[in-house]
């Protein structure tokens, strides 16, 4: 049987629990654009960490972040 819609995507390399995403994860995971993910990190919405380089987003905190959006 295929993944409902709103199931995570099966994509090895994307977190299913703990750890984090980079930014390419958690759009594919979070099914957002960059620049939505942007505008959220710009409104302290979502919190961006650096591991040098590289931005990443705690699964804990996209999971807050998806637990905060408006049900419709």
């Amino acid at each position: 049987m295929p993944p409902s819609p709103s199931s995570p995507p099966t994509d090895p390399r994307v977190a299913t629990s703990g750890g984090a995403m980079t930014v390419p994860e958690f759009c594919s995971w979070a099914r957002v654009g960059r620049t939505k993910l942007y505008a959220e990190v710009k409104a302290g919405r979502i919190k961006l960490r650096k591991i040098g380089a590289k931005s990443v987003i705690l699964r804990s905190d996209g999971d807050e972040w998806l637990r905060s959006l408006p049900v419709a």
